[in-house]
């Protein structure tokens, strides 16, 4: 059994498991897939309040990177709620939920040699962290990107009508406004709110290439 494989295992829910559950461990370990798809997986998380310009700068992030002929993928907060989330609120309870399962997904990508692109408000501190130590457990490289617009910049681009709704009280738990964001205070990169989307893209395909 190879090292890496060890770390991927027990990444898994911090090593706990039903005692009848085992990991089935496969013929490929981590560092020959990454070798034989020339490059290394890794996990770009992107936090920021609704219309922050997360989606928007992780997708311009993808473009680049596949056009360089890497393997990368953009893991969608809203996306995700129509599959694998859609069981899931926006209670605090759901939201930790949310974040755990898109975890999980994210380092296995990872793991499987891709750079996994993950857009999701993930307002808690506390739940970013376990991300970090996720990946950190598993040997798997992560970028907490925080992309800092504002409230008032995010209400006035209202790109999903959701501040709006908010307003009407149609909506009483929109992050932000309704329910909290707790900005990370040592994020890998900081992407400020005047920033044009492909200047920000470069910010961290660069941040991605000094790991």
């Amino acid at each position: 059994m190879s090292v890496s494989n060890v770390s991927v295992r027990e990444s898994r829910h911090k090593g706990v498991a039903p005692a009848n559950v085992v990991w089935e461990e496969g013929r490929v370990d981590r560092e020959e897939r990454w070798e034989r798809l020339g490059q290394r997986g890794a996990t770009i998380w992107f936090t920021g309040l609704s219309g922050s310009g997360k989606s928007t700068t992780a997708a311009a992030v993808e473009a680049r990177l596949v056009a360089e002929g890497r393997w990368a993928y953009r893991l969608d907060g809203d996306n995700l709620r129509h599959g694998l989330c859609s069981d899931l609120g926006f209670s605090r309870e759901d939201r930790a939920e949310n974040v755990r399962r898109v975890a999980e997904m994210a380092a296995l990508f990872a793991d499987a040699g891709a750079v996994a692109l993950v857009c999701l408000v993930s307002p808690y501190e506390a739940d970013r962290e376990e991300v970090r130590e996720l990946h950190a457990r598993a040997g798997l490289t992560f970028l907490e990107v925080y992309v800092a617009t504002s409230l008032t910049e995010c209400s006035r681009r209202d790109v999903k009508g959701l501040y709006a709704r908010a307003e009407c009280g149609e909506i009483d738990d929109l992050t932000g406004v309704g329910a909290p964001y707790e900005p990370p205070r040592a994020a890998d990169v900081v992407i400020d709110e005047h920033l044009d989307v492909e200047a920000a893209a470069g910010v961290v395909v660069d941040a991605l290439r000094t790991q």
